[in-house]
C-alpha cells in the first residue's frame, strides 16, 4: 500500500500534474539554461567569480529598496521593487569591478573580492536595520540569500522566462564579439570593438541572470549555476558554440532534476538540491569527458607511455646494434689494407642500415644499462614486442626480426632527423641534443618528418637512418654525414 501511494506521488511529480510543481520545473530549467549559456563566456573570461561577487553586492540593493519604498507610495514587499533595488546595487558593482580591473594596477581577483566583502558586509548590515522596522522581522528578505525555490510563482516564472530569452539573444548575437573579447580583449580592441561595453554587456547579462535567480536557489548558491555547467561542458568539447549550448543544456538538466528532486521529497530544500545536481553532472564530466576527462586524459597518457617504451626499445636496439657494427669496422679498419671509409659506406648503403643480413644478438643487460628505466618495465615492454612480432628472446638476448628492424630504423631515423633539425637550426650542441629531441620526436607528425627529411642529400632515400650527430663513431663515420649538414660544419 505504501509503495503504490510512494509510486503515485512520484509519478504525479514526474509528470508535472500539479500546477505549482510545474511552474517551480519550468521557470528553474529556463533559468538554468540561460545561466548556462552565459556562464561559458564568464568563465573563458576568467571571471568564474564574478557572479559572485555580483549576487552578493545586490544584496544592499534589496535592503535599500525595502527600506526607501514605503517613502515612495510603493509596496515595501513587493518583488518588482526588490528586484529592481537588487539590479540597481548589482550595476554599482559591476561598475566598481570594472573600475578597479581598468584604473588600478589591482588584478581580476583582487577587484572581485573587494566588491564581494564589501557589498555582501554592507547588505547584512541594511538587513538589521530592516530587521528593527515594523514588520521586518516578517519581510523575508533571508529568502533571497537562501533561495525559496517553492515560491515561485506564475508571475515570477514569466520574469525568469523573459531573462532567459533576452540572455539567450545576447548570446546569439553578440556570440562572435564576446568570444573575441574572452580569447584575445587586446586583439578585439585593435579590431575597433569597445571592450569596455563589451564587458559592460557581458556583465548586464549575468546581473540579469542572477537578479531572477535569488529566489530560486538564492544569491549564495547561484554562482553554481553561472560556473558549473560551463566548467562541465568543457570536459566534452572544445568549440566555443557547442561549448555554449552544452552549458545551457547541463545547466537547463541541473535545475529539472533538482526541481523534481526536491519535488519529490518532503523537506528537502530546492536550491541546494539544483546545486549538489549540478555538481554530479560535473563529477561525471570530470571523469568520463571525451575531450578533458580523467579517464580519457588517463588512456591518452598510457597510450603514449607505452608508445614511448616501444620506441626507445627499438631505437635502443638499433644503437647497441650499430655499436656492434661499428666496433667491428674499426677492428677491420685496423689491419692492413682495409678502408675504414668504405667499410662505414657500405654497411650503411642499403635498406637495413646498421643490421647485417644476419640477426644481431643483443644482450638485455646492455639494453637496460642505456635508460634509466625498470627492469620490469623493460621487460614488460619486450615481452609487448615480442606478442607483436618485433622481436625473438632466447634466454637473456633479443633480435629483431624483419619487421622489427624496419619499425627500429623508423623509430631512429625520426629521432636523428630532430636532432639534426636541432643541430642546424636551433643551434643546440651536438652534445646536448638527444635530450632535447627525446621531448618532441613522439608526438612528430608525417608532414614534420617530410619536412626534415629535407635536410638529407637529395640522393637518399626515405629507407636510410642517418649518423648519429653526437655519438662517439662520428670519429670513425664523419665522412657518413649528409653533404648538406657538412657544408655547415656540423659533425
Amino acid at each position: 500500500m505504501i509503495a503504490s501511494v510512494l509510486f503515485d506521488a512520484w509519478l504525479r511529480t514526474l509528470t508535472l500534474q500539479d500546477h505549482n510543481t510545474r511552474v517551480v520545473v519550468i521557470a528553474t530549467t529556463l533559468l538554468g539554461f540561460a545561466a548556462g549559456a552565459i556562464g561559458s563566456f564568464t568563465l573563458l573570461r576568467r571571471r568564474a567569480l564574478m557572479g559572485d561577487a555580483l549576487s552578493h553586492a545586490m544584496l544592499p540593493g534589496i535592503g535599500l529598496a525595502f527600506l526607501v519604498a514605503p517613502a515612495l507610495g510603493l509596496q515595501a514587499k513587493s518583488l518588482p521593487v526588490l528586484l529592481g533595488g537588487a539590479v540597481a546595487s548589482g550595476l554599482v558593482g559591476t561598475f566598481a569591478i570594472l573600475l578597479i580591473r581598468h584604473q588600478t594596477r589591482l588584478k581580476e581577483d583582487a577587484a572581485l573580492g573587494i566588491v564581494l566583502s564589501v557589498f555582501f558586509g554592507a547588505g547584512l548590515a541594511i538587513l538589521g536595520l530592516v530587521q528593527q522596522t515594523p514588520g521586518g522581522h516578517a519581510a523575508g528578505l533571508e529568502s533571497f540569500i537562501y533561495g525559496k525555490t517553492a515560491s515561485v510563482t506564475t508571475y515570477d516564472a514569466l520574469w525568469i522566462a523573459g531573462t532567459a530569452a533576452a540572455t539567450i539573444l545576447i548570446v546569439v548575437l553578440f556570440a562572435k564579439e564576446l568570444t573575441l573579447l574572452c580569447f584575445d580583449d587586446s586583439y578585439a580592441r585593435a579590431r575597433g570593438f569597445s571592450v569596455v561595453l563589451l564587458d559592460i554587456l557581458l556583465m548586464s547579462s549575468v546581473v540579469m541572470v542572477t537578479v531572477v535567480g535569488l529566489q530560486a536557489v538564492g544569491l549564495i548558491l547561484m554562482i553554481a549555476l553561472l560556473v558549473t555547467p560551463a566548467a562541465a561542458s568543457r570536459f566534452w568539447v572544445n568549440r566555443i558554440i557547442p561549448m555554449l549550448w552544452l552549458s545551457a543544456i547541463i545547466g537547463a538538466v541541473s535545475c529539472l532534476g533538482g526541481s523534481l528532486l526536491s519535488a519529490g521529497v518532503a523537506e528537502l530544500p530546492s536550491g541546494a538540491t539544483i546545486v549538489l545536481t549540478a555538481a554530479a553532472l560535473f563529477f561525471v564530466s570530470l571523469l568520463l569527458g571525451t575531450e578533458r576527462g580523467i579517464l580519457v586524459r588517463w588512456i591518452h597518457r598510457r597510450s603514449m607511455r607505452l608508445k614511448t617504451d616501444r620506441q626507445h626499445v627499438l631505437r635502443g636496439l638499433y644503437e647497441i646494434v650499430e655499436s656492434y657494427r661499428f666496433k667491428n669496422l674499426a677492428t677491420d679498419s685496423s689491419r692492413p689494407g682495409q678502408s675504414s671509409k668504405n667499410q662505414v659506406s657500405r654497411s650503411f648503403d642499403g635498406e637495413e642500415s646498421a643490421f647485417a643480413n644476419h640477426e644481431s644478438l643483443v644482450s638485455i643487460v646492455d639494453l637496460f644499462s642505456m635508460r634509466t628505466w625498470s627492469k620490469l618495465r623493460l621487460k614488460r615492454e619486450l615481452k609487448r614486442c615480442q606478442a607483436d612480432g618485433l622481436i625473438k628472446m632466447q634466454q637473456e638476448t633479443v633480435c629483431l626480426t624483419a619487421a622489427g628492424r624496419e619499425a627500429a630504423n623508423r623509430a631512429t631515423r625520426e629521432h636523428r632527423l630532430w636532432e639534426l633539425y636541432l643541430i642546424t637550426h636551433a643551434d643546440v650542441a651536438p652534445s646536448r641534443v638527444d635530450h632535447g629531441a627525446e621531448r618532441i620526436e613522439h608526438v612528430l607528425e608525417p608532414e614534420m618528418i617530410a619536412e626534415l627529411e629535407q635536410l638529407l642529400p637529395a640522393s637518399s632515400t626515405r629507407s636510410q637512418v642517418p649518423d648519429c650527430p653526437h655519438s662517439e663513431t662520428d670519429s670513425i663515420a664523419g665522412d657518413a654525414l649528409p653533404q648538406g649538414l657538412q657544408s655547415r660544419g656540423v659533425r
